[in-house]
This record gives structure tokens, C-alpha cells and sequence, in this order.
């Protein structure tokens, strides 16, 4: 792991009016580290992401990526620097194949204008047939291989996550942000997520992971960040969490939360 931290968060503050959703939260996220981020409903943990991925402005604290502060710039500056993430709900491209929905992930990623494309001028085919190569060896990667040129809404849920991760991959993250990934799939659907986040780490990448299945994140997480009314209120090993007073004391309404984790 690098001694410099790949992503820094200083006093990071979020107000929607006279509510503080987040307030003054202090951490690092380095290169191949899977962080777990935890806390009840309504810890800020939504937030939280929100504003590392650009979607929302910091009402006050900074954002440093890679040395340099990228809060409060545009939500597709974010991508094009390599922050990534999924979302709770798929949401594939429609009436497209699988393939087709991966290329579309790499817009950021090639070096093509669009009057090279309308053109198709042998720049262009030449990036075409690089992107299709790419997205190929992405959907190998999650698992999806039997369905590359399957249209999308052929899909179950499950295989639909995993087409949303190997479409974040496509623009080359460095660190990719997972809000709850494993909602809504089965026990084994679980085990296949868990192993695609773990390769992805292990080829450097930073994950960053909200989940409330305890046991999914606890399972991948190296350190786990936990939240209470927008404030971390706890940071250390899954091991430290499961037994520290004042995330027990903040899950007080589901102790078998952490005691399954």
C-alpha cells in the first residue's frame, strides 16, 4: 500500500438547510484498500458518497484526489480523473446489448472526436475495435462472458450488477464507489460480487463501500469508517467495530446487525 493516500477527505461538511447531514468527517482511502463505510439510516453515508463522486457541493471541508482538491468541480471532472461508482438500482442502457452497454462507459476514454466517428474514419474504427477488445475482457472479468451480445433486459438483477461494475471499469477508475451493491441479490449472487470487488482492489484500485448487509462489507472491508447523525463516530479493522462501545451503542435497535457480521 502507498505511504500517500489516494483520496483525502478534511472536514467535510453537507447542510440541507437546517439539517447537517454530514459534519467535519477526516479520512484517507489508498490505492487496492477496500474501505467499508457503515452507520444506521440516515448517518449520511448516501451524502457522504454523493459529494466524493461529485453529484453533490460540500457546503464546507475538502476533497483531494491524487494531491488535488476536486470538490466543487463539475460531477463529469470526477469521472475523467477516475472516480467511479455504482448505484443501489441498475440502470442499463436500453435495447442495447451487453457489449454495447460497456463500450458506452469508455466515452471518457476515447481519443476519438465525433466528426472522426460520424465519419468513420480509420481513427476512429481503429478506437471502435480497441473499445469493443476492452469491453470484452471487462465482461469476461465480472463473470457475464455467455452474455456479451445479449440484450440487456434479458438480465436477471444479479447480472445486471455486474454489467453496471464492468461498465464503471470500462472508464478505468482509480477508485470506484459502491452504494450498496449487494441489495436485492442471493446468497451465491453475494459470493460472486464479493469475489469480482476483491479482484478489483487487487489490481490497485481504491473501493470505497457502503453496505448494510454486515456481513457482505465486514467480510471485504481491510477498515471500516462508521457514521451516527453525520459524524464518524468510529474507524479501525471489522474486527475493532464489531466490539467498539460506540458503534454498538449507535446500533442498539439491531445489535444482531453487528453480532452476524
Amino acid at each position: 500500500m502507498s505511504s500517500i493516500a489516494l483520496l483525502r477527505v478534511r472536514g467535510l461538511s453537507r447542510r440541507f438547510g437546517g439539517l447537517q447531514a454530514v459534519a467535519d468527517l477526516n479520512f484517507d482511502a489508498w490505492s487496492g484498500e477496500v474501505l467499508g463505510v457503515i452507520g444506521p439510516n440516515g448517518a449520511g453515508k448516501s451524502t457522504t458518497f454523493n459529494m466524493i463522486a461529485g453529484a453533490l457541493t460540500p457546503s464546507a471541508g475538502s476533497i483531494e484526489f491524487d494531491g488535488q482538491r476536486v470538490d466543487g468541480l463539475p460531477t463529469h471532472a470526477f469521472a475523467a480523473r477516475g472516480i467511479m461508482r455504482t448505484f443501489q438500482h441498475n440502470k442499463p442502457f436500453p435495447s442495447m446489448s451487453v457489449l454495447e452497454n460497456v463500450m458506452v462507459g469508455m466515452h471518457t476514454r476515447i481519443a476519438c472526436s465525433l466528426w472522426q466517428v460520424v465519419a468513420a474514419t480509420p481513427a476512429a474504427k481503429h478506437a471502435q475495435a480497441h473499445a469493443a477488445k476492452r469491453a470484452a475482457e471487462l465482461i469476461e472479468f465480472v463473470g457475464l462472458k455467455e452474455w456479451i451480445d445479449a440484450d440487456v433486459a434479458t438480465l436477471s438483477f444479479g447480472q445486471g450488477r455486474l454489467l453496471e461494475i464492468a461498465r464503471a471499469l470500462a472508464g478505468e477508475p482509480r477508485l470506484m464507489l459502491f452504494d450498496e451493491p449487494a441489495a436485492g441479490l442471493s446468497p451465491s449472487e453475494c459470493l460472486r460480487l464479493a469475489d469480482v470487488i476483491r479482484a478489483i482492489a487487487a489490481r490497485g484500485i481504491a473501493v470505497l463501500l457502503i453496505e448494510h448487509d454486515m456481513r457482505f462489507l465486514m467480510s471485504l472491508a481491510e477498515r471500516v469508517i462508521v457514521l451516527n447523525f453525520g459524524r464518524s463516530i468510529a474507524e479501525g479493522t471489522p474486527d475493532q467495530i464489531r466490539v467498539d462501545p460506540a458503534v454498538v451503542e449507535a446500533y442498539l435497535g439491531d445489535l444482531g446487525a453487528l453480532s452476524r457480521a
